[in-house]
């Protein structure tokens, strides 16, 4: 049995991604690891922090990015699914640049994925999503944050990056063209797997949360939008009240140790308090996303109330 490792990133230096914890995290389960590298800005280091990885194993795919070709985000997509194309494992096991797997789940990886090799009825498995906002200490346990994600796939032709690359689906006689199509799109029949991905996305100093945001609305609403929707906010990413999160007791990935380290930004961030003028609340700040939550977390075994799917779970 062979596991490749894949995702696909830009700009993760300027945009404080762990993209180098992300790959290392999973290289000791994976036969290989294929990164497709977008055209970085002049300025951005992300080639040089993987490259000091120093792991054979690890495949580079120089690539560039075209918005204007694939809008509304199917960029991601795209880019996502020249690196899976590049792989050549049974299984492929996908990171995008600010996820990361704790060590304590790879041998359990490892064994579900040999258990069902040849199963072809499993197309994929689920992981479980902790999505840390504003600090390492704070995680979203809130209705609106999706609480699993497909993250490893059977390699077969047919199966795709699908709409802003979030998830697969299987795509017969695909185009390669328009990644959020829903006709002859079918989701994937999988099992979960017990473990996690530690999900960074949301924890970055405040002024670079901002430029990420700006990004990725670049990339899905264009650069006009994007210009003229952050001409209007501030400079810095304002968390909220950290009250609306749920404290983390557990450990992180041993991967992240250096990351973590240069956390500075804690005085940016405060524990209660209201509600600025100038910004829209937050969904977790919300009482109707708040009320979903307690429903979903003390009757509904923490399952989500009136969520949207992505795969047939099998039993």
């Amino acid at each position: 049995m062979r596991i490749s490792g894949f995702t696909m990133v830009k700009n993760a230096d300027k945009l404080y991604y762990p993209i180098k914890a992300a790959i290392a995290s999973i290289l000791p389960l994976v036969d290989e690891f294929v990164v497709a590298l977008g055209d970085n800005d002049p300025d951005d280091r992300t080639l040089q922090e993987i490259e000091s990885l120093q792991d054979p194993k690890i495949k580079i795919i120089h690539t560039k990015w075209d918005l204007e070709k694939y809008p509304n985000g199917t960029e991601n997509a795209h880019q996502t699914d020249l690196a899976r194309a590049a792989c050549t494992g049974d299984w492929l096991f996908y990171l995008q640049a600010d996820e990361v797997i704790h060590e304590k789940y790879l041998p359990i990886i490892k064994a579900t994925c040999a258990q069902h090799l040849e199963d072809e009825r499993v197309e994929g498995f689920l992981f479980n999503y902790l999505h840390f906002w504003g600090d390492y200490d704070h995680y979203h346990l809130s209705h609106g944050w999706y609480p699993e994600e497909i993250r490893i796939i059977r390699n077969h032709p047919d199966i795709h990056s699908w709409e802003s690359a979030q998830s697969f689906r299987r795509i017969p006689d695909f185009d390669y063209k328009n990644y959020r199509q829903q006709e002859n799109t079918f989701k994937l029949n999988v099992k979960r797997i017990d473990a996690w991905v530690y999900h960074y996305g949301w924890v970055r100093p405040p002024r670079l949360m901002q430029n990420k945001r700006k990004s990725l609305d670049t990339i899905h609403q264009g650069k006009a939008a994007a210009v003229d929707k952050y001409a209007k906010e501030e400079d810095v990413f304002n968390y909220g009240p950290m009250q609306y999160a749920t404290k983390f007791s557990g450990t992180h990935p041993k991967v992240m140790n250096e990351w973590i380290a240069r956390f500075d930004w804690g005085d940016q961030l405060y524990e209660v308090g209201p509600i600025p003028k100038n910004r829209q609340k937050f969904k977790h700040e919300r009482l109707k996303y708040r009320a979903l939550t307690f429903l979903e977390q003390n009757f509904n075994g923490g399952k989500t109330l009136f969520g949207f799917k992505n795969y047939v779970l099998l039993k």
